[in-house]
């Protein structure tokens, strides 16, 4: 192989990991010298102006999207550099993609697959290079940072799409549509032996006929792929409690993460985590082997993926009522055999307290609880359609990038519908990735007339999207908008009133309104702490009386068309 060919991880210490500028020109000079086998070209640009690159992979020449949709060909998609310190899969996506250019039969080997990739997506946080931001972490000598120039966490922003680099990923994904997306990533976390750890998507989110082959086929033969390779894998080791030894949990990736986003668009998602404390060089020949098993599981059964892909979606447009949220199974718990190290115990040197390590002179193998079963905490009816008001932007403007169909109102008219009253919010104390996010959410369901005005977005179910519009405008979905506050401005009432004057009229409103005042007896023998507080007495009394209510407040703006 010419010099010219090699990597800049090749070339140098095999600790050594590329840079933007170097990442970028390698790959427009590889697509240069074999026009046939790779197309590499910018899609999008940062926040901080930099542009963001994808390539296409194909064994035939054939790289038109349109081109490859129609033939219904599959889409295996890897994607790299999400967090720039943990930047095995940016090189060894290098390796690969020049592995396919040079080596024939790798490349005949894809047969109807096509390889995209994005060679390094947080391409704001790459420039930040340093060795000190990854305190945990082996090496490489450099890398870049997490946050991007916003200081945001791309792998938080899927769904919120604070950030012009999710908003190119958004649309690239729905256009391209994988069927197996792999996006490679570091761990943080317990000591144990394996290099290799796996997130997946998971199986009872992605649910249905997709989620069990998942689940009892392509997990099962990825992981033998992987010990055949020298690389046993283990899934991703999320204590339950302090060590392994108490067993550990599937994550349950939201929809703000990029494998609970993939499931959004019915797509099998993997999140390859390497273990931080071993030397980069392993965490790079694993990651590359890794990517190569999925890829190569997905070329064999690529039929199967793309048939369950497509009943998942006509499931979905039948479908009485939507899961909305998951919930850990904590008593009923498979196992794993797992190969670990001793955690023990002993006074900490800088403080007063006992501090947990690993003795990796002890190491063990043994069966570990391994809690892999989420079923459906909350499910909601199914609407025939949405209905988002066209002052909304945000929300439509996300639906828009990420392929749902909306049909405009043309006139205005008079609808009855489904909505929600939202009676209580609980928020962070502290801004989570630029927002008060809203963990807590109850509402009531109600029926009511409302104007539809010209423009405003009606959002059918029968579509192949409607995942991503149920998970998105359900408020009680994991991340949808209303969590991520894209709607807060309905939970502030606009007017107010001046007590002195006021307090003459709730006696009025309470003499008028046998409702209120019923309402009004229930909270003072419910809080009669409050009673000595005119604010309170107030407040109560005009967020409940008929005479002052603002429709508005409270009430989500998202409506609901029934079946």
């Amino acid at each position: 192989m010419s010099i010219e060919l090699l990597t800049p991880y090749e070339k140098g210490n095999l600790n050594q990991t590329t840079t933007w500028a170097e990442c970028i020109a390698w790959y427009e000079d590889l697509a240069r010298r074999f026009p046939s086998v790779l197309r590499f070209e910018k899609v999008g640009v940062s926040d901080a102006g930099v542009p963001i690159h994808a390539g296409v992979v194909s064994s035939d020449g054939v790289f038109e999207r349109e081109a490859i949709k129609r033939a219904g060909r599959p889409v295996f998609f890897n994607n790299n550099g999400i967090h720039p310190g943990e930047p095995e899969g940016v090189d060894g996506c290098m390796a690969i993609v020049r592995d396919f250019c040079l080596q024939p039969e790798k490349l005949a080997a894809l047969g109807q697959t096509v390889f995209l990739f994005v060679p390094l997506y947080n391409v704001d946080g790459s420039f930040n290079r340093a060795d000190t931001s990854r305190v945990n972490q082996d090496g490489p000598e450099q890398f870049g940072f997490r946050g991007n120039s916003r200081h945001l966490d791309l792998n938080r922003d899927f769904v919120k799409c604070d950030t012009l680099t999710a908003r190119t990923f958004n649309q690239l994904f729905t256009s391209w549509d994988p069927d197996v997306m792999v996006d490679t990533h570091t761990s943080n976390g317990a000591d144990y032996s394996y290099t290799m750890t796996l997130i997946h998507t998971q199986a009872d989110k992605l649910g249905g006929g997709l989620g069990d082959f998942l689940r009892a086929e392509m997990l099962p033969a990825m992981y033998a792929g992987m010990d055949a390779r020298g690389w046993p894998t283990c899934p991703y080791v999320n204590p339950v409690k302090d060590s392994p030894d108490h067993g550990i949990a599937e994550f349950l990736e939201t929809a703000r993460f990029s494998t609970g986003y993939a499931a959004l668009h019915h797509t099998i998602g993997f999140m390859p985590e390497t273990h931080m404390l071993k030397p980069f060089k392993d965490r790079y020949e694993s990651m590359v082997a890794l990517v190569e098993v999925a890829l190569e599981f997905t070329v064999k059964n690529a039929d199967r993926i793309q048939a369950l892909r497509r009943a998942a979606r006509e499931e979905g447009r039948k479908q009485s009522e939507w899961p909305v949220r998951w919930k850990m199974d904590e008593a009923n718990p498979a196992s794993f055999r797992f190969k670990g190290y001793e955690a023990k115990y002993r006074k900490s040197a800088i403080g007063d307290y006992s501090r947990l390590y690993y003795d990796r002179s002890s190491p063990w193998e043994r069966d570990i609880a391994y809690y892999n079963s989420f079923p459906v905490d909350v499910a909601v009816p199914a609407p025939q359609a949405y209905v988002v008001p066209q002052q909304w932007r945000e929300a439509i403007e996300r639906l828009e990038w990420n392929g749902v169909r909306m049909e405009r109102v043309e006139a205005d008219r008079v609808q009855e519908v489904t909505y929600y009253q939202i009676a209580s919010v609980t928020s962070r104390p502290s801004t989570y990735e630029g927002h008060m996010f809203h963990d807590d959410v109850v509402l009531e369901r109600r029926i009511g007339q409302v104007l539809l005005r010209a423009g405003d977005y009606i959002v059918p179910l029968d579509q192949d999207q409607a995942r991503y519009a149920v998970e998105t405008l359900e408020p009680l979905a994991h991340d949808s908008f209303f969590r991520w506050g894209f709607f807060n401005s309905v939970l502030e009432k606009k007017e107010h009133y001046s007590d002195y004057v006021f307090e003459d009229e709730a006696e009025k409103l309470l003499a008028d309104e046998p409702e209120l005042a019923a309402k009004f007896a229930e909270w003072k023998a419910a809080n009669p702490g409050l009673l000595g507080s005119q604010e309170a007495v107030l407040d109560f009394i005009y967020a409940n009386c008929a005479r002052y209510r603002e429709p508005e407040w409270n009430r989500y703006p998202v409506l609901m068309i029934a079946r």
